[in-house]
């Protein structure tokens, strides 16, 4: 427990945010400075309680979101005041209302904890007959803080979104930088055996792992596009803007990226006695640096230098490449490797001139004009009706979370009722806001709030008894709302810390809180989390456990479609992969991953079933960036590829036979082995068939045929090369997303 206790107080959520602690703490402590020098410090803590409510939302995003998301929060703050107002007095009706409500935010998070602490807030006030004036007060705090948040919105609109498309530019620079690093390195056994702390020793004698950082290009791109489409809400036409060619233009240097790292790897088996890697490390690094200088220009707005527009160290990678293929027409290189180092130069020339194009359009600026918002397409209420009968049938986790919330909720409302408990909110405050998904959550959660409790409500009982003036008192909750606010990203014991003065000034402004008050918050805050340590240990599994198989199902089945996907590519049925069987892949990987997530935080994890989860997303993600290389590298035009489609289609097959066997568990035997051990033939086809095309590659030159003349075979040679490695990988990584999927399946309680 106590290393438990270590971790959660040292997490890193994100950054500090000073702008929004600086404009929350101005819309909560203006009011109540207002309202203490004029003698209405009643309306002036009604005013800065709705402005605290809303400040909680912590909106992120583009400004469009971040207003419709604040204008949603005003809107619930206003109602849910007034609401609260009507129930002041009554406490059993309050028991009745608020945890509905509570709930209602669990499952929708657009709503979030807003309405239930609106209303509960307003409840324990003192009954009131001016119910609309509370809730107006309220309303104008909100707006106050909406006001406030979205000041930068005419200078800083598209920052939000120089910020994505630069974090994607330097996340795929880093994914270049990594198959730089790999290229011709030695073994990094002796270095990896050394445990270092330092992060700058780290990341100089650390080879960057190619999977992490292609994964991170690949989120930050994904994060790039869900960014873009939030201001895109007013755009007429399907012509793309200049931030779209941008991300789409980066996704192209990432697959190509993918393509040049299989055949890189393929390349190691066929080394030819030249200095070629260096050169294309070189070009590869120099890359790299162009795309980081157009991810400061994204940033910067244009301040930044773009670099130039051309660079020597790709055309001394492409003399030396040349000189190897002579030298292989000659007879002195294997063709093979050849091929390989050619199918090289063709990905760093493609990186080259979509760095190139990405320049030109970072130099043109972006821009994205101002429209009126579209509509919804549907306003029809049986999609989320659907859904949410979906999960109330299958006991979803969120379901199972929301009616855990909701039990804790009116059972600590009803302790606090039935017993008379003064300042009882703030039980169910701790317990309802401290209740997670899943047990380690949940524990993290409540070890950082009851220590940040403890702390500030003695602090704030200090202060308060030293300085009981409202304007004192005013002017300390600006400093205590600033700090919360800003460093509530970064760990929530931060929050707890500075939130708890803050919540006990707001709430008793009129008659200040002393020792008494501080300590009836520390016991019913450790009361709260008792409740939600019990609720999280006794209601309802997650279940996380029986969704699994499902998931692992539809991890098989997505990948099953992309390889015939890239079959079909081969055979010459497609151009392309399509890109959202690669993305509906993905997510399927993702799932799964979020699922052994999950299973991590359990009171007592499974750690051998997390392993097999770890492994087969892992083998996952491995085999799509194969299935991306493969059909890049047929780009070329429709060749025989010999045994290659059929070799896929066998490995589809497997895939679905798999999927097939967690569906219907019964059916498979369980001294069977992974059905994917069957190609060895097939890969010695494969083989063979390079070899005969190595052959008659050779007696097509002796016949005279032009070195540079394009004919079937050497486009043939080209692609087969290219290829073979990289189906050695898929075989391999289709096994391990197989045989890890069926064990784990099988070990689930």
């Amino acid at each position: 427990m106590l290393r438990r206790a270590r971790g959660a107080y040292a997490q890193v959520h994100g950054q500090a945010a000073p702008f929004y602690g600086l404009a929350a703490a101005l819309a909560v402590s203006v009011p109540l400075l207002v309202g203490a020098l004029n003698g209405h410090a009643a309306q002036g803590s009604m005013i800065a309680l709705g402005a605290y409510l809303v400040a909680l939302r912590a909106p992120e995003g583009p400004y469009g979101s971040r207003a419709r998301n604040l204008t949603v929060g005003v809107l619930i703050v206003a109602v849910g005041s007034g609401a609260g107002g009507l129930l002041s007095g009554h406490l059993w009706p309050a028991v009745a209302v608020v945890p509905p409500l509570v709930a209602l935010g669990v499952a929708v998070p657009r709503i979030g904890s807003t309405a239930g602490l609106a209303v509960l807030l307003s409840a324990v006030r003192p009954p009131s007959a001016d119910v609309v004036n509370i809730g107006l007060l309220e309303l104008v705090g909100g707006l106050l803080t909406a006001a406030l948040l979205l000041a930068p919105w005419p200078a800083r609109r598209l920052r939000p979104l120089r910020e994505a498309l630069s974090e994607s530019a330097y996340a795929v620079a880093e994914a270049l930088d990594a198959v730089a690093q790999d290229l011709g390195a030695r073994d990094a056994g002796p270095l990896d055996a050394v445990e270092l702390t330092n992060p700058d020793l780290l990341a100089v004698t650390r080879i960057p792992d190619w999977e992490a950082k292609r994964r991170a290009a690949s989120e930050s791109l994904t994060a790039a596009r869900a960014t873009y489409e939030l201001y895109r809400s007013g755009r007429a036409g399907n012509e793309p803007a200049r931030p779209e060619r941008v991300i789409d233009a980066l996704g192209r240097i990432l697959h190509e990226t993918v393509t040049l790292q299989a055949v890189l790897e393929a390349a190691k088996n066929y080394p030819p006695d030249r200095e070629w890697e260096m050169e294309t490390q070189t070009a590869i690094s120099a890359l790299a640096a162009r795309l980081r200088l157009l991810a400061g220009a994204l940033a910067t707005a244009g301040e930044a230098p773009l670099g130039r527009e051309e660079s020597a160290a790709v055309r001394r990678m492409v003399r030396s490449a040349e000189q190897i293929r002579r030298a292989g027409l000659a007879g002195d290189e294997d063709l093979v490797a050849v091929a390989l180092i050619g199918q090289v130069r063709r990905s760093v020339d493609r990186i080259a001139g979509e760095v190139a194009s990405l320049r030109r359009l970072v130099a043109g600026g972006l821009r994205i004009g101002f429209a009126a918002p579209r509509m919804p397409g549907t306003l029809d209420p049986m999609p989320a009706w659907d859904r949410v009968a979906r999960a109330v049938r299958t006991r979803s986790p969120t379901f199972r979370q929301v009616a855990r919330v909701y039990v804790t909720a009116v059972v600590s409302m009803a302790l606090a009722a039935s017993l008379g408990i003064s300042h009882g909110h703030w039980l169910t405050i701790t317990a309802m806001l401290s209740l997670r998904a899943t047990y380690g959550e949940t524990v993290d959660r409540l070890v950082q709030r009851v220590g940040g409790t403890a702390a500030g409500a003695a602090v704030a009982a200090v202060i308060l008894t030293l300085a009981p003036g409202q304007a004192t008192v005013a002017v300390i909750a600006f400093c205590f709302a600033g700090a919360g606010f800003a460093m509530r990203s970064v760990n929530f014991a931060y929050w707890a810390l500075f939130g708890t003065p803050l919540a006990m000034m707001l709430l008793d402004f009129s008659a200040p809180a002393d020792w008494r008050t501080a300590g009836e918050r520390i016991g019913l805050t450790l009361a709260g989390s008792l409740m939600a340590y019990l609720a999280v240990l006794l209601l309802w599994p997650a279940g996380h456990l029986e969704r699994m198989p499902g998931q692992l199902e539809r991890l098989l089945r997505t990948h099953a479609r992309l390889v015939r996907a890239a079959a079909d590519v081969l055979a010459g049925e497609r151009t392309r992969l399509p890109h959202d069987a690669i993305v509906t892949a993905e997510r399927a990987a993702e799932a799964v991953d979020e699922t052994r997530t999950r299973l991590g935080h359990e009171r007592v994890p499974d750690l051998h079933l997390i392993d097999l989860l770890r492994r087969a997303v892992a083998a996952a993600h491995r085999a799509r960036d194969h299935l991306v290389a493969v059909a890049k590298l047929s780009r070329e035009r429709a060749v025989d590829t010999g045994p290659i489609p059929e070799i896929l289609d066998r490995l589809a097959d497997q895939l679905e036979e798999a999927a097939g066997l967690l569906e219907e568990p019964g059916e498979r035997d369980p001294e069977a082995g992974a059905p994917v051990e069957e190609l060895s033939d097939e890969l010695a086809e494969l083989d063979s068939y390079l070899s005969t095309l190595t052959r008659r590659r050779r007696a097509e030159i002796k016949e005279g045929v032009g070195p540079d003349e394009l004919t079937p075979l050497r486009h043939a040679l080209l692609q087969v090369s290219g290829t073979r490695y990289t189906i050695g990988e898929l075989r391999r990584d289709v096994n391990q997303v197989i045989a890890s999927s069926l064990e784990a399946a099988e070990s689930r309680p």
